[in-house]
C-alpha cells in the first residue's frame, strides 16, 4: 500500500464507519417508530409493562419490610440501657428505634427520646403522645400539651390514651367528659372524672352511680355514694340508680348501707332488670360476712324463690351452705330445683349425714370446688380420729383421672402418702410422696413429705443466705395484642389501662385472662386485689401449661419493700423470707389495710402492741408508715420465738391468735407429728394461717427455681414473637 493511499484509505474506512453509523442510527428510530406505532396499535401492552413496573416494586416493598421484621430484635425491659441507646441511634428499622425509645423513657424517665417519634397510625403512637403531653403539662408548657392533647384525640379517638386527653381537654368542655364516661366507663380517667363530679339537677348523682357500676373501690367513691344513698332531695337517685348504688355499697362489704340505700323499697319490688339478683347476691354476701346472719340469710333465700334459674341463685345456695355444719332447715327452704342441681348444697347435707352418700356426690360433680371441699372435710374429721382407713379411701376416691389444683393436690398426695404409711405399706407412701416431692413447688405440704422421708430437717427460722434475685421478665400473654406490646416495652400502667377499657368482659373471666390482670394489677401497685386474685385462682385452676402455671406460681410471691424488709431481718437475725410471708398473709403487701380488729399496716399491729413495741406514743399514721411498722412486727416476731424456745409452729400461731390462747393448746403432737398439731389448733383461720405462713416462707426461699419440667426457653421466645405481632 503506497503513502499516498493510506489517508485516502484511512478516511474512506472513517467515511464507511460513518455510514454504517447513521445506517444504524435510523434503524433505532425506525425500530422505535416501529415500538410506538405497536404501542399506539395495541394499548394493552404499555398497560402490562406499567403493571409489571409496579409489580416488581410492590413486591420489594413488601420484601423490604419482611426483612425489617424478620431481623427485628424482640425488644423487653430485661435489655441493658447502654444496648437500648445503641439500638435507638444505630438501627435501620424506625419501629425498632421507637420501642427503644420507650424502654428508655420507661427505664430511665429521660422522656426527650420520644420526640417526633409519634409518626404513623400504629396505637403505640398514642402511647407516645400521651406521654408528651403528660410530661409537658408537668413541666408547665400549657399550650403545648393542650396541642398535644388535642392532637392525640383527633388522630386515636378510640384508644385507651385518647381517655387521658379527654379527660384533660375536659375542663373546658364538658361534653367531653361526658363522651369519656360513655365510651371509656372503666378507665381510670373516667373514674377520676366521676369521683369529682358534684351532683347537680342536671346531672343528678351520675359521678356516684358511675363510681358504684365501674370503680366502686376507686378512692373517694364510697363516701360519694353514700351521701348519694342519704339524699331525699329532688336529686335523689331514682330505683334503678339505688339498686346499683347499693350493689357499690356491698361489694364493700356494707350490707347495712346497701339496705338503706334501698330505702322503702324491698328487694322484690324493685324494678325488676337483669342485675337485680346481682344486686341480691352482693347485699346477702355483705350481710353474712359482716355478722349479720340472719338478714343475710332471708336476702339469699328470697333470692333463690324469686329468681330460681337465675345463676346467682346458685351462688346464694353456695353461701348459706358454707358453713361446716349448715343449718338443714335453711337448705330445706331452698327451691327444690336449685337444691337438685347445687353441688354445694349436696355436699352440705354429705358432711351432715357424716358422709353418707358421699361416692354418689363426688361421680356427679368431679369438676365442683364444693365437691373437692368435701372430699378434703371428710378426710380431715376421719384423720383427726386417726382412722386412717377412712382416710386412704376418701382421698383415693378420684371419679376422673385429672389432678386437682396444685395447691389441692398437693394436700391430698400428702395425707393419702401419710395414711398408707400408718397402715403399713411404706414403699406405695415413699411413692405418693416422692410425686409430690418432684412435681410440686416448694410449700407446706412438700416440705412435710421431705420431712417425712427423712430429706429435711425439721422447720427453722435461722436467716438464710438467700439473695432473693428479682425475677426475669416473663410476656404477658393477654388476648390484647397490643396490651402485650405495652407489657413488653415496660409501660405496665398504659397495659393495664388499655387491658381495663379495651378487654371483653367474658373473655376477661377465663382463667388464663385472670392471671393477666392478677398480674398487671401487681405491677401497678394493686397488691391487696392482685394477690387475692391470684390466690383464689391457684386454688380453682385444674389444667394450667406449664408456662402458666410458672407464671400463677411466682406471681404470688412479690418481692415488694424489700430494702426495708431486709433491714429490718438483718436487725433482728430473721429469715427475711420469713418477714415475707407474713406481710403477705397478712396485709397483701398493702400498707393502707386496716382489719376489723384494728391492726395497722404491713405487718398489721395493734396499735397498743406497737406503742409498747416502740416505747413511745404512736399515731396510727406512723404505725402506718412501712419501715417503721416492719420494724416492730420483726421485734414483736423475735419476742414470739423468745418465748416459745424457738418453736416456730407456735410463734406463728400465736402471732395470729396470741400467746396466751396458743399457750392453752396441747403439746403432745408437737414434736413427734407436727401435722396433726396443725390440724388440731382449734380456731379454723389460725390453722390456715399456720399452713399459710409456712407455704409463704418456703416458696419465698425456692422463688426463682423451675418446678415444671419441659423446657421454657422456645414457648418463651414464641411468645414474645406473638407479642410483636
Amino acid at each position: 500500500m503506497c503513502l499516498r493511499c493510506q489517508p485516502v484509505e484511512r478516511e474512506g474506512n472513517i467515511v464507511h464507519r460513518s455510514k454504517h453509523s447513521q445506517q444504524n442510527g435510523r434503524s433505532s428510530v425506525e425500530s422505535l417508530g416501529t415500538s410506538l406505532r405497536r404501542l399506539r396499535t395495541s394499548p394493552q401492552i404499555g398497560i402490562f409493562l406499567l403493571l409489571g413496573i409496579a409489580t416488581l416494586s410492590g413486591l420489594a416493598t413488601w420484601g423490604g419490610q419482611r426483612l425489617l421484621v424478620h431481623q427485628h430484635e424482640p425488644l423487653t425491659p430485661d435489655q441493658s440501657i447502654s444496648r437500648l441507646w445503641r439500638i435507638y441511634r444505630w438501627s435501620i428499622d424506625p419501629q425498632q428505634r421507637r420501642e427503644a425509645a420507650l424502654l428508655i423513657a420507661s427505664q430511665s424517665g429521660s422522656i426527650e427520646v420520644l420526640r417526633s417519634q409519634a409518626w404513623g397510625t400504629h396505637l403505640i403512637s398514642a402511647v407516645v403522645l400521651e406521654q408528651a403531653a403528660e410530661t409537658a403539662t408537668i413541666r408547665g408548657e400549657t399550650r403545648r400539651a393542650t396541642l398535644l392533647w388535642q392532637d392525640l384525640l383527633r388522630r386515636f379517638p378510640n384508644s385507651a390514651s385518647s381517655a387521658s386527653a379527654r379527660q384533660v381537654l375536659g375542663e373546658q368542655d364538658s361534653e367531653l367528659h361526658m363522651q369519656l364516661l360513655d365510651q371509656q366507663p372503666s378507665h381510670p380517667a373516667a373514674l377520676s372524672v366521676a369521683a369529682r363530679m358534684d351532683p347537680s339537677p342536671d346531672v343528678g348523682y351520675l359521678g356516684a352511680v358511675h363510681l358504684a357500676r365501674w370503680g366502686a373501690r376507686w378512692p373517694g367513691a364510697f363516701e360519694r355514694m353514700s351521701h348519694a344513698c342519704n339524699d331525699n332531695s329532688s336529686m335523689a337517685p331514682n330505683a334503678q340508680a339505688r339498686q346499683l348504688l347499693a350493689r357499690g355499697l356491698a361489694s364493700l362489704g356494707d350490707g347495712q348501707g346497701a339496705l338503706r340505700c334501698l330505702q322503702n323499697h324491698s328487694l322484690n319490688q324493685i324494678t325488676h332488670s337483669l342485675n337485680q339478683p346481682s344486686t341480691q347476691l352482693a347485699i346477702g354476701r355483705a350481710l353474712l360476712q359482716g355478722g349479720f346472719t340472719k338478714k343475710g340469710t332471708e336476702v339469699l333465700l328470697a333470692l333463690s324463690r324469686e329468681h330460681s334459674s337465675h345463676p346467682a341463685s346458685d351462688d346464694a345456695a353456695r353461701l348459706l351452705s358454707e358453713p361446716l355444719r349448715p343449718d338443714p332447715q335453711i337448705l330445706d327452704a331452698l327451691p327444690t330445683l336449685v337444691q337438685e342441681r347445687s353441688a354445694a348444697v349436696a355436699a352440705a347435707r354429705v358432711r351432715l349425714a357424716g358422709g353418707d352418700d358421699a361416692d354418689s356426690v363426688l361421680k356427679r360433680w368431679p369438676n365442683d370446688p364444693d365437691v373437692w371441699q368435701l372430699q378434703w372435710d371428710l378426710a380431715r374429721d376421719a384423720l383427726l380420729l386417726e382412722n386412717w382407713n377412712d382416710v386412704r379411701a376418701i382421698l383415693s376416691r378420684r371419679p376422673n383421672a385429672k389432678p386437682l389444683p396444685d395447691p389441692l393436690e398437693a394436700r391430698r398426695l400428702y395425707w393419702l402418702g401419710l395414711s398408707t404409711s400408718r397402715l403399713g405399706d411404706r414403699e406405695s407412701s415413699r411413692r405418693t410422696w416422692q410425686k409430690l416431692i418432684t412435681q410440686f413447688p416448694a410449700g407446706y405440704y412438700r416440705w412435710l413429705a421431705q420431712y417425712r422421708l427423712g430429706h429435711t430437717k425439721s422447720l427453722s427460722f435461722q436467716r438464710s443466705q438467700n439473695s432473693m434475685q428479682p425475677l426475669p421478665w416473663r410476656p404477658l400473654n393477654s388476648v390484647h395484642p397490643f396490651v402485650n406490646t405495652l407489657w413488653r416495652l415496660g409501660l405496665k400502667q398504659k397495659a393495664w389501662q388499655t387491658w381495663r377499657t379495651g378487654i371483653d368482659p367474658a373473655i376477661a373471666q377465663s382463667k388464663p385472662e385472670r392471671l393477666v390482670e392478677g398480674r398487671l394489677r401487681l405491677a401497678i401497685g394493686d397488691s391487696w386485689m392482685g394477690l387475692d386474685q391470684l390466690w383464689r385462682l391457684n386454688l380453682r385452676w385444674r389444667s394450667p401449661t406449664c408456662r402458666q402455671r410458672i407464671d400463677l406460681r411466682q406471681s404470688q410471691y412479690p418481692l415488694l419493700f424489700k430494702k426495708e424488709f431486709a433491714k429490718a431481718a438483718k436487725s433482728e437475725q430473721l429469715p427475711l423470707e420469713l418477714l415475707l410471708a407474713i406481710s403477705k398473709q397478712e396485709s397483701g403487701f398493702a400498707s393502707g389495710v386496716t382489719s376489723p380488729a384494728g391492726a395497722i399496716g404491713l405487718m398489721q399491729l395493734m396499735p397498743a402492741t406497737a406503742i409498747e413495741l416502740a416505747g413511745a406514743q404512736l399515731s396510727e399514721k406512723q404505725i402506718r408508715e412501712p419501715e417503721l411498722n416492719i420494724k416492730l412486727g420483726a421485734a414483736y416476731l423475735n419476742q414470739l420465738l423468745e418465748r416459745w424456745g424457738g418453736d416456730p409452729l407456735r410463734s406463728i400461731a400465736s402471732y395470729n391468735a396470741g400467746p396466751e390462747v396458743v399457750g392453752s393448746w396441747s403439746n403432745q403432737l408437737l414434736q413427734e407429728a407436727p401435722d396433726l398439731w396443725v390440724e388440731r389448733i382449734p380456731y379454723p383461720e389460725t390453722r390456715f394461717y399456720a399452713k399459710k405462713i409456712i407455704d409463704n416462707m418456703l416458696a419465698y426461699l425456692e422463688r426463682n427455681k423451675n418446678f415444671c419440667k419441659p423446657i421454657l426457653h422456645k414457648i418463651e421466645q414464641k411468645a414474645i414473637q406473638r407479642n410483636l405481632k
